[in-house]
């Protein structure tokens, strides 16, 4: 029995560490794109990465174990939101640095408060708005699957060459061969066998270093207000309550497509639990100088692809990634994989939330036309915003925020039809 113990513990960190690797590199995207634009120090950003991947864990945990007012007790992982980039760098260009932080945790503090009243919005998400909701996040990720399966960055003279075309192909076959072929543990890993595999083709190919590893620190601990501390100004703090309100619409549809895989049925109080968690994540990011986190679609690729759906895995996911934001030298041997191997393992999980958002629309009556414009207006728009953006480029900046993340225009325009076309009371009726 007790080896048995240790064999189950064993394989729930190794489902952990599949999905560290499946968000590291977004969660490590935020701290790179803002430290960057606001010209920190290599020191600066040493701190900003380290923490940001500690941080990240700690709010995982807020999120899977449940306690009576935080934890939606699923298997979630909570990382830097990317829809917070602009709008902090523009806060931390104009008005300082301390201003991005304190616009965070108010913010942090407005999404706890609220979390009970947005709770109550779930009666605005029957399947034909959930399944195109789930559709568009998975769908929408698929670029940024393909900008990293070209090397990550598409201004660079390498981009798109055979190297990284190879090496994503690669990953990508290796981790259908353990879906299709693989039995068991070994089918449930398949993503983090393909990474490790593709990694290594990878280092044959020269295309890994590990400078990063070696310059490193061992350790580093985590201080509040490392980086500046809090300052306070309306304009900011409401851009940063509208960007957690986006976050908030996300985290919605996550949780759907999770309670979806596990086979749960989601209470208002479960889903204020979850919105409480995320803003107390949000509120301790401000104080440890990092950035707004909001649950992450990629792992629930990971989740629908092993078909494992316990908590235990991602306990193993958030001390890893409290481990790795101790230990800077940990955290940059993971940043050795290569973006094309990455790319290519995206382009698998990603596929297969939209699949999985389409899977949910079939249980929705399309015989009903009302239904057919619902999800073809919804799905078109969330995906043609995605695509083009600037077609918004002219409104004013806070409509901006809202009008080009393509996870809010489908909610707004999915929730908003049915709202007009089914009626309220309908709905109701489908979601209780």
């Amino acid at each position: 029995m007790e080896i048995s113990s240790i064999k189950s513990k064993g394989q729930d960190l190794i489902l952990g560490l599949q999905h560290v690797l499946a968000m590291y590199s977004g969660g490590v995207l935020v701290p790179l794109l803002v430290g960057t634009a606001l010209h920190f120090s290599a020191s600066q950003m040493a701190y900003l990465i380290s923490v940001d991947i500690f941080m990240t864990g700690i709010a995982t945990l807020f999120q899977v174990k449940r306690t009576p007012i935080t934890g939606i007790a699923m298997p979630v992982v909570l990382g830097s939101a990317i829809q917070s980039v602009s709008p902090l760098i523009n806060i931390g260009t104009t008005l300082g640095v301390g201003a991005m932080y304190g616009a965070t945790i108010s913010a942090g503090i407005f999404v706890f408060l609220i979390g009970g009243l947005f709770a109550k919005l779930r009666y605005f998400f029957p399947p034909v708005v959930t399944g195109s909701l789930i559709t568009v996040i998975g769908f929408t990720l698929v670029p940024i699957a393909l900008l990293n399966w070209g090397g990550g960055n598409n201004q660079a003279a390498s981009y798109g060459n055979m190297t990284n075309l190879l090496l994503g192909t690669i990953t990508i076959i290796i981790i259908l061969a353990f879906m299709l072929l693989g039995r068991g543990f070994i089918k449930a890993i398949a993503v983090l066998l393909g990474i490790i595999m593709g990694t290594i083709v990878a280092a044959m190919l020269g295309q890994v270093s590990l400078d990063s590893v070696a310059q490193a620190s061992w350790f580093h601990l985590p201080q509040p207000f490392f980086l500046g501390m809090p300052t306070f100004h309306t304009s900011s703090i409401v851009t940063m309550i509208v960007v957690a309100m986006t976050s908030l619409i996300e985290s919605t549809g996550v949780y759907f497509a999770l309670a979806d895989l596990t086979g749960r049925k989601l209470s208002d109080h479960d889903l204020a639990n979850g919105y409480r968690a995320e803003g107390l994540g949000v509120i301790l990011s401000g104080i440890f100088n990092t950035f707004p986190y909001s649950t992450f679609s990629q792992n629930v690729g990971v989740v629908r692809l092993s078909g494992v759906k316990s908590k235990r895995p991602i306990y193993f996911a958030a001390s890893l990634l409290i481990l790795i934001g101790l230990l800077p030298k940990f955290g940059a041997l993971v940043t050795i994989i290569p973006s094309a191997v990455l790319g290519g393992a995206m382009f698998v999980m990603f596929g297969t939330i939209g699949v999985q958002g389409i899977n949910i629309l079939r249980s929705v009556d399309f015989d009903n036309e009302k239904n057919l414009v619902i999800a073809a207006l919804s799905i078109g728009g969330g995906i043609g915003i995605t695509v083009h953006p600037e077609c918004f480029q002219h409104l004013p900046q806070t409509w901006q925020l809202v009008l080009t993340n393509g996870v809010v225009v489908t909610t707004i325009l999915a929730v908003g039809l049915n709202i007009i076309l089914n009626g309220f009371h309908r709905q109701k009726e489908q979601t209780a």
